[in-house]
């Protein structure tokens, strides 16, 4: 017999405002999935920022909070220590985490703060028209960046999530590609760990997902998931980079 995915009851019966091919549908479903299968649908609370995904209450059936541009892990900070019996989760893209929010970002990190954050890197600003981004890769043509992204005129891009991977109160930090159905499967398992880790009260957890932008990339859908391996993955190495659960080897 073939198996029929449901919707997962996280998500709302309401269709998805966003480009064809890109990855914020298939990161909501991820986390959509990960709350149901945690059972903790009614203790979560998202905060998406401004971004492609500043609409994400629109599709997550749990409480949502959005928070200026930015302010995701202060908001996350202020809900969490109000309630800390709440899951709490911030969904972030590259602009939000890594230029205006990087300072709210990496003090809640480095405080260790019990919140998960979702990083969504799609190399580029999508939302008002496709400039360039802090993580825009070196070579890169955007917007702001017609001659493509040059270290010795735009500098290089930030790699925020191995930053916080360096701090002492990050206790799980990840990082995912969406090139392919199994790397899809690794990204959902990390962000159900960053989930656990969290509810065990070991600090703050983020997980990176490496997403396509087919419209500000100038490709095709097809085409923008082959750039994820053939290019992105190689600019950002994915695999888990913080894991306080397991013990080194040696």
């Amino acid at each position: 017999m073939k198996k029929v995915y449901a919707k997962p009851k996280s998500l709302k019966d309401a269709p998805f405002h966003y480009c064809p091919g890109c990855g914020h549908s298939i990161i909501h479903r991820l986390i959509a999935e990960v709350i149901d299968e945690l059972g903790i649908r009614d203790k979560v609370i998202g905060i998406p920022p401004a971004g492609c995904a500043v609409l994400a209450y629109n599709y997550f059936d749990v409480d949502m909070c959005e928070s200026a541009h930015g302010r995701g892990c202060a908001v996350g900070t202020g809900f969490k220590r109000a309630q800390p019996d709440k899951i709490i989760f911030t969904y972030q893209g590259d602009g939000d985490m890594a230029a205006i929010g990087t300072a709210e970002t990496l003090h809640a990190a480095n405080r260790g703060e019990c919140i998960t954050s979702i990083f969504v890197n799609n190399a580029v600003y999508g939302m008002t028209g496709g400039q360039m981004a802090p993580t825009t890769m070196l070579g890169q043509k955007t917007t702001t960046s017609p001659m493509g992204r040059r270290p010795d005129v735009e500098g290089y891009p930030l790699m925020i999530t191995d930053i916080i991977a360096t701090l002492k109160g990050a206790a799980f930090v990840a990082r995912h590609s969406l090139a392919t159905p199994a790397k899809i499967l690794a990204a959902k398992r990390s962000i159900k760990k960053a989930f656990e880790v969290q509810m065990a009260g070991l600090g703050y957890s983020l997980v990176e997902c490496l997403s396509p932008c087919p419209t500000n990339w100038k490709v095709t859908p097809v085409e923008a998931f082959k750039l994820l391996e053939t290019r992105m993955e190689r600019e950002f190495p994915i695999g888990v980079l913080k894991d306080v659960t397991k013990k080194p080897k040696g």
